[in-house]
C-alpha cells in the first residue's frame, strides 16, 4: 500500500505585516521560526519541497532547506497566496462577507483553479511508493487542504488560522479518505515564537 504524507507548513512571520506585497519577507523571529521548522523535518525522508514564489515563502524554504541539504527545491504558484474557493457570502458572519467581498473577480476565478490543481498535485495518494513532500505555502490553502481532508462543506476553510511555521500532517492512501494526522504543530517552536499569525485574541 502506497502512502502520501504530506507536510504543510505555513511561511515563517512576515516583516511588517501591516503592508500587503510580495515583495515583504520575514521578520527576524519569521527566520527563526524557518530555521527551527528546517530542524524539526531534519529526519523525514522528504523527497521535495515546494514552496509560494513569494518571498516570505521563498525565505522560509530557504532557511528549511538548510537543514535539508539533499532535498531539491521547488517554486509553485500552486503554493501561493490565493483565494481557494468563491464563497457565497450569504448567511456567513459579516466579517467574513466583508472580507470575501475584497476579492476581485479574477481572484475568485483564478484562485480557486489554481486551489483545485493544487488538490490534484498535492492531495492524492501516489500510485507506488511511499511520498513524503512539505508544501511551505500561505494560510489559505492549508485551511482548504484540511477542508478538503475532512471533507467538510467547502466554506469551512474560512476561520482556519495557522500559526506562522506551524506544521500541518495529512495522509493520503488508496484504502480509505484522507486522514489528518497533525494540525497547527508548533512543538519546534519555543514559546516566545508561537502564535504570530493569528489573530491577537487567539494568542495565549
Amino acid at each position: 500500500m502506497a502512502t502520501r504524507l504530506l507536510y504543510l507548513a505555513r511561511h515563517g512571520e512576515q516583516d511588517r505585516p501591516e503592508i500587503e506585497s510580495p515583495e515583504v519577507g520575514l521578520s527576524e523571529r519569521g527566520r527563526r521560526q524557518a530555521a527551527l521548522l528546517g530542524q524539526r523535518l531534519r529526519a523525514v525522508p522528504l523527497r521535495a519541497v515546494h514552496h509560494s514564489p513569494l518571498r516570505r515563502a521563498v525565505e522560509t524554504a530557504e532557511l528549511v532547506a538548510g537543514s535539508l541539504p539533499t532535498v531539491p527545491v521547488y517554486a509553485t504558484e500552486l503554493a501561493g497566496d490565493h483565494l481557494p474557493h468563491d464563497t457565497d457570502p450569504a448567511g456567513l458572519p459579516v466579517a467574513y462577507a466583508s472580507f470575501l467581498a475584497g476579492f476581485s473577480a479574477r481572484e475568485r476565478a483564478d484562485g480557486p483553479r489554481l486551489a483545485r490543481e493544487a488538490v490534484a498535485r498535492f492531495a492524492t495518494a501516489p500510485i507506488d511508493g511511499d511520498v513524503r513532500e512539505l508544501v511551505i505555502t500561505h494560510n489559505f490553502l492549508i485551511a482548504w487542504l484540511v477542508r478538503h481532508a475532512l471533507d467538510a462543506p467547502e466554506r469551512r476553510w474560512l476561520g482556519l488560522n495557522h500559526h506562522n511555521a506551524g506544521l500541518t500532517v495529512i495522509r493520503y492512501s488508496s484504502t480509505g479518505p484522507p486522514s489528518l494526522i497533525a494540525f497547527n504543530d508548533v512543538t519546534h517552536l519555543p514559546p516566545e515564537l508561537r502564535g504570530t499569525g493569528l489573530p491577537s485574541d487567539y494568542r495565549v
